[in-house]
């Protein structure tokens, strides 16, 4: 197995290494890399295999497997619901990700997830609305009215 030592510096690198890669979901936690490497050594050679781990060090149960070769993705693919550990793995080319594009917010927010909003008053940001944005319906007819003070539980009069 052979390791890159170099920094990726460009979009365009990135987009090629992840073209060679695949997800390997459901993985064990107590996998090693060399046990993920024999087992998709017969899809073409296996240039790196990273398995994620928490800030503790413990795994995250999923891994990359990055090849050589890009035709080895799709020898890969058919491994889909392989049986390695116990553990029915789950396979998928690797996704490149887009710079500026954030899906880490967790709330019931339906608006794109790239909008900020600043801080004030005592709750520190300003809640995102809920329910279905303005002017679609989703299937409830009317987009919902906006109070003047949708955040506030005081009420002027």
């Amino acid at each position: 197995m052979m390791g890159s030592s170099s920094t990726i510096s460009t979009h365009a690198e990135k987009e090629e290494i992840d073209s060679r890669s695949i997800y390997v979901g459901n993985v064990d936690y107590g996998c090693t890399a060399n046990e993920l490497e024999r087992h998709f050594q017969p899809c073409g050679t296996v240039n790196r295999v990273t398995i994620l781990t928490d800030l503790s060090g413990h795994p995250k149960g999923f891994a990359y497997v990055e090849f050589m070769e890009v035709n080895s993705v799709r020898n890969a693919i058919l491994l889909n619901k392989s049986i390695l550990r116990n553990r029915l793995l789950k396979i998928s080319p690797k996704r490149t990700n887009i710079p500026g594009l954030k899906t880490n917010y967790r709330g019931n927010w339906h608006y794109n997830s790239h909008f900020h909003f600043p801080a004030r008053g005592r709750g520190g940001a300003i809640r995102p609305p809920s329910g279905p944005p303005p002017g679609s319906s989703y299937g409830y007819g009317k987009p919902p009215v906006r109070s003047r003070y949708p955040s506030m539980r005081y009420r002027p009069y």
